[in-house]
Order: C-alpha cells, then structure tokens, then sequence
C-alpha cells in the first residue's frame, strides 16, 4: 500500500469482508486497521453465538463498545454489571477486567468494537496470558 493510498478515506461493508473464528463461538470482523492505513484506534465486529461468554479479560488501552443486534450482560472485575440492549455503547478503561456474555440461548448477539490503540492488547484474567487484539484476525 503506498502512502496516497493509506490516507484515502475507505469505505468497509462488513458483509463483504473476511471474519475469523476465535474459537468458543465468537467470530470477529476486523474493519479500520493499519491495513487501511488506520493511525490511531482499530475496530471491528464480533458476533456472538446463543449463550456465549468469552473470558475476563482486560486491554492496554481504552476500549468502546456499541450492542448491534440482541442482549447481553456486561461483567466487570468479576461481577455482573449491566444488561445491554442495541445501540448502548460502553467505555472501558485500560486495564479494566471485563466481559460480554449473549444473554439469548437462541440468537446471536454482536457487538461494534473501538479500541484506541493500534497495539492492542487482551490479557486473559484467568491466566495473564496477553496477545495482541490483531492476533485474532488471523486464525
């Protein structure tokens, strides 16, 4: 990509983009990235399967979080915190321990992610295992 490239404005139809399995029923699509020529914050989709929970974890920077489609429960520091219908957006700050879990045990929930870092980081609670949030946009 050449700098003129990078620094025209894109527009991104999730539909016709590559999403990635996370494994334990997310899947994510990465949308504004440095591949666009992002220099300031990354974001994406993440859709989540009837009942999913993904783990405690906590990121290296700020992170926003707006309910597209469905419900789900926002967890924080290990315990629940708020019911989030569509279009509620969350802030989180650095190093805060959190999670979304799909309230529905038959439809999907999805979630629009900001985080403002393009070096991003999820530590797992559990484990402290940290991985760069653009890791999952490669499996």
């Amino acid at each position: 990509m050449t700098q003129s490239t990078a620094l025209r404005p894109t527009v991104l139809r999730p539909n016709e983009l590559k999403s990635y399995d996370r494994g334990g029923g997310a899947r994510t699509t990465p949308l504004v990235t440095p591949g666009i020529g992002a220099t300031g914050f990354i974001n994406g989709i993440t859709e989540f399967g009837p009942g999913v929970a993904i783990p405690f974890h906590s990121h290296n920077c700020e992170e926003s979080v707006m309910m597209l489609e469905g419900h789900a429960m926002l967890d924080m520091e290990g315990q629940e915190a708020m019911a989030l219908k569509p279009h509620d957006t969350t802030w989180i700050p650095a190093n805060l321990s959190h999670r979304f879990r799909n309230l529905s045990a038959t439809e999907p929930m999805k979630i629009f992610w900001t985080y403002a870092s393009l070096q991003a980081n999820r530590t797992l609670t559990e484990t402290g295992e940290t991985r760069p949030v653009s890791a999952e946009h490669q499996r």
